[in-house]
């Protein structure tokens, strides 16, 4: 019985190790998609007034 129990707790440790991962690589996919879109918008206002750097 006691066997079963730690099986249980290492699953339950992973899945939570795993879900943390998942949220956090989630939170970054969406802050790298924000930071595209400002890259963008900036290149084409750039490109729009004919300023060089």
């Amino acid at each position: 019985m006691n066997l079963l129990f730690v099986i249980i707790a290492i699953v339950a440790i992973v899945l939570l190790i795993t879900g943390g991962f998942v949220q956090s690589l989630n939170f970054l996919l969406w802050v790298g998609l924000i930071l595209l879109v400002l890259a963008i918008i900036a290149f084409l206002i750039r490109a729009f007034t004919g300023r060089r750097p």
